[in-house]
């Protein structure tokens, strides 16, 4: 016989939700809470919801909520420093420069 630990959401005695760990079912207690903020924040609202249709859309909202904050904004990205050649890194001016004569060139 195995012992399995379990923890359970509940709410206005109503089971919600069962978790094998704490971190989850905190989290989801946590995701309820904010559900249920947002419900009264819908309840005060001008439009007119029913019930459940409010309970749904601050739920939805409430898992939601990353998305409500707007889009993420990515850090600027640095341009990539070239990389160091010795042979690119010879001055301009000896490309405009005029050949020497060699002396070991055939004419």
């Amino acid at each position: 016989m195995a012992v399995t630990i379990q923890y359970l959401v509940v709410r206005n005695g109503i089971e919600k939700m069962t978790f094998i760990n704490k971190k989850d079912a905190d989290a989801y207690d946590r995701l309820l809470d904010l559900a249920e903020h947002l419900d009264e924040v819908l309840e005060r609202a001008p439009i007119t919801l029913n019930e459940t249709d409010r309970e749904a859309l601050a739920l939805f909202l409430a898992e939601n909520q990353d998305l409500l904050s707007g889009p993420k904004k990515q850090p600027a990205k640095k341009a990539p420093k070239p990389a160091r050649n010795t042979k690119e890194a010879e001055p301009a001016a000896a490309e405009d420069a005029e050949p020497e004569d060699d002396i070991n060139a055939v004419a």
